[in-house]
């Protein structure tokens, strides 16, 4: 399993989100929330945790955990680094973002399941977006006409999909300042899969 970061620095993360509430606070909410979902799912026995970090020159920085494997995303847009990711042998590969608070292994555990019934798998996000994908084995050119950053990026997704495909649990990422609000009062913490923890 990958988890996409980018190198927590002021101005370089949540630059959306930042611009309601602040680089700050655009950049406290991502270090919480990527250490708390490393925290939670990262030493999983079920899978190997690699992080896939952005920008690649901060590969090895020490942000990161010293536990985890950690590669390069690449060059490109977030479909070419994902494509990238998925394409890696050996799989199923599954990869999540680090901006979704409500990430429980339970969610992991379920999506690795739901892989082993259909060649693909997304977690939607309540946005319109999705904070998971995965591929049993490489499936060439998934995310070509792919509206990124709007309502319409699973949606756009999946119409050049001709095989069926398997959806995860429906999460909340945190891109605007509501989403910010709702992440404070804890109410984005609660979803939790029948088994997750």
């Amino acid at each position: 399993m990958f988890v996409m970061v980018k190198a927590p620095v002021a101005g370089a993360v949540k630059t959306r989100l930042a611009a309601m509430i602040g680089t700050a606070e655009a950049l406290r909410f991502y270090r919480s929330s990527t250490a708390s979902l490393l925290r939670r799912v990262g030493s999983d026995p079920r899978w190997r945790t690699v992080l896939a970090v952005s920008p690649d020159r901060h590969v090895r920085s020490r942000f990161w955990p010293a536990n985890l494997p950690r590669v390069a995303q690449g060059p490109g847009d977030l479909g070419d680094r994902m494509q990238r990711l998925l394409d890696q042998p050996g799989g199923p590969v599954i990869l999540i973002g680090s901006d979704v608070p409500g990430i429980r292994a339970g969610h992991i555990a379920e999506a690795f399941d739901v892989l082993a019934r259909s060649r693909l798998v997304f977690g939607p996000s309540e946005d319109g977006g999705f904070w998971l994908a995965g591929a049993r084995r490489p499936t060439p050119r998934l995310f070509r006409n792919v509206r990124w950053s709007t309502p319409h990026a699973l949606a756009d997704t999946l119409a050049d999909l001709r095989r069926p495909v398997g959806l995860a649990a429906t999460l909340a990422d945190v891109d605007t300042e509501a989403d910010w609000r709702r992440w404070r009062r804890g109410a984005l913490d609660v979803q939790r899969p029948e088994g997750g923890n």
